[in-house]
C-alpha cells in the first residue's frame, strides 16, 4: 500500500532552518511527483513546494528564494530544506502524492515550530 512518513520537525529560533524529509513506499517513487503542504493551526491546509517526477521543482511565493526540494530516487526520499524560517511558518508539514488509479496520499504529518 502507498506509504508516505514525513520527519525532520522540529522547535527551531527565528532565521533557522529545517530540513524535512518524506519516505515513499508502495508505488513506483521515481515517476511520481511529491508535493508538500502545511497547515497551521486555526488555517487551512496551503501549497509549500512540489517536485516532479524529472525534478522540476515549484514554491508557493511564501517558500519561494528560502526552500529548496529535492528527491533521491535511490532511497525514495524527498526533501524539504526550509531556511529564514518565521513564526508564520509554523504548521505540521505533510508531504502528498497523487498516484494514478490509486488516489491521493498523505502522511501523517511533522510539527515544525518556528519560536525563540
Amino acid at each position: 500500500q502507498v506509504q508516505l512518513v514525513e520527519s525532520g520537525g522540529g522547535l527551531v529560533q527565528p532565521g533557522g532552518s529545517l530540513t524535512l524529509s518524506c519516505a515513499a513506499s508502495g508505488f513506483t517513487f521515481s515517476a511520481y511527483g511529491i508535493n508538500w503542504y502545511r497547515q497551521a493551526p486555526g488555517k487551512q491546509r496551503e501549497y509549500v513546494a512540489s517536485i516532479s517526477s524529472a525534478s522540476i521543482t515549484y514554491y508557493a511565493p511564501s517558500m519561494k528564494g528560502r526552500s529548496a526540494i529535492s528527491r533521491d530516487n535511490t532511497k525514495n526520499v524527498v526533501y524539504l530544506q526550509m531556511n529564514a524560517l518565521q513564526p508564520e511558518d509554523t504548521a505540521v508539514y505533510y508531504c502528498n502524492a497523487k498516484i494514478s488509479g490509486r488516489g491521493d496520499h498523505w502522511g501523517q504529518g511533522t510539527q515544525v515550530t518556528v519560536s525563540s
